[in-house]
């Protein structure tokens, strides 16, 4: 009948718009699902009607994901949830848990595009009710690949909300995944989720004291570069080794000696290897500072210039990409570390070459620290900038 032959219109436009076909099939695949549910009405036909607003779910989903904004997201969330008051749990389990996984997926891109927390706790709400009926043993991939992506969504939770319980949350689920995602098994799913691991043993390292889960992180990064070789995959590989050096240059800071800090900087400069300022601006700027913090205390731990000599040379290129007008804090928060960097410089050589350097980067500093907007950086910096300035009246005498 015709409901009939607008449903599987619906169904072929949905398949041709998700192997590429672009937004139009998509288009036409809601239109026609639309139509076929003023026909097919939950009162008349209560299993079809759920089967095609999940259908029309997944058309809006795929179209919200390649457009701007929340508008078909939330026609997807919409037709999902009217899915759900027909296939309960009691009812149709199987459809139950699919509705809320394919509904968490929505929450979570929702929640990239708008602040608060809000739905990314409904996303990891919907993620735990799914995995109550997909469970490892019914499905162990599905299982596996809802767990890292619960991890995902606690993740970044966890950014939103502060504390270390989320991350917790997080590297448990990621632990659950790898479970299933072996090496043997599904080697770049495992290699993703022990990257994704070491994010958040990471993130819990930065917010607690001592080694420990810092030291969990590298070695989750490490394994992750078992498989996400350059030979294979050189973004996955730079991203990679730019992660295991952040933890490096914490457990590096917290212990003495220079060996850490050493293996942090090495794999900055491994991660910048590949990632060029021209294909990738903004992580390479990104690394170029963090390797430079790092040099920066290396020099303190070792004597000579030479580290403070790469420090330099590294906030220079940083500032090469940071823009004052796009980020005016990132860039004076380099000046002024720049600065740090040549008063030091100048504390081990003569002259007055690096001072004034350091002065005019200081004051490029307080261009955008100004007192009004960040009172604290203003008044550091101003002090610094006084003390070099004395420095190098002393030297000119």
């Amino acid at each position: 009948d015709w409901a009939t032959a607008r449903n599987n219109l619906g169904n072929a436009r949905l398949r041709l718009g998700e192997r590429g076909g672009g937004a139009p099939r998509l288009e036409e695949a809601v239109k026609a699902y639309r139509a076929t549910l003023g026909e097919w009405t939950r009162e008349r036909m209560p299993e079809q009607w759920a089967t095609t607003q999940s259908n029309l779910g997944a058309a809006l989903q795929a179209l919200g994901e390649r457009e701007t904004g929340t508008t078909r997201l939330q026609e997807a969330m919409g037709a999902y949830r009217a899915a759900l008051e027909e296939w309960t749990r009691a009812r149709a389990p199987a459809q139950w848990a699919a509705i809320q996984n394919s509904l968490a997926g929505v929450l979570a891109t929702m929640a990239e595009r708008e602040s608060g927390s809000g739905r990314l706790t409904d996303a990891a709400k919907a993620y735990r009710s799914a995995l109550e009926e997909l469970t490892r043993e019914r499905s162990p991939m599905e299982w596996a690949t809802m767990q890292n992506n619960l991890g995902a969504v606690l993740l970044s939770l966890a950014e939103r909300e502060g504390g270390s319980a989320r991350l917790e949350e997080a590297s448990k689920a990621y632990r659950s995944a790898l479970e299933e995602w072996t090496r043997e098994r599904a080697p770049p799913l495992w290699a993703m989720t022990q990257n994704n691991l070491g994010v958040a043993l990471a993130r819990i390292g930065e917010r607690e004291n001592g080694t420990q889960r810092l030291a969990e992180a590298t070695r989750a990064y490490r394994a992750a570069l078992e498989e996400r070789t350059r030979e294979r995959s050189s973004t996955d590989w730079a991203t990679t080794q730019n992660n295991l050096a952040n933890p490096l240059a914490r457990i590096g800071e917290r212990e003495n000696g220079t060996a850490r800090l050493d293996e942090a900087a090495r794999a900055y400069l491994a991660a910048l290897d590949v990632w060029t300022r021209e294909r990738q601006p903004r992580e390479w700027a990104t690394a170029q500072r963090n390797l430079a913090a790092t040099l920066s205390r290396l020099a303190e731990r070792e004597p000579g210039t030479a580290r403070l000599e790469e420090a330099v040379r590294a906030y220079r290129a940083a500032l090469l990409e940071l823009s004052r007008e796009r980020q005016p804090l990132d860039w004076a928060t380099a000046q002024k570390n720049l600065a740090t960097v040549l008063s030091r410089l100048a504390e081990r050589e003569p002259g007055i070459a690096r001072l004034d350097a350091a002065a005019r980067a200081y004051r490029a500093a307080l261009e955008e620290y100004t007192r009004d907007r960040v009172p604290l950086e203003w008044a550091a910096t101003q002090t610094a900038l006084d003390k070099t300035l004395a420095l190098l009246a002393e030297r000119r005498k």
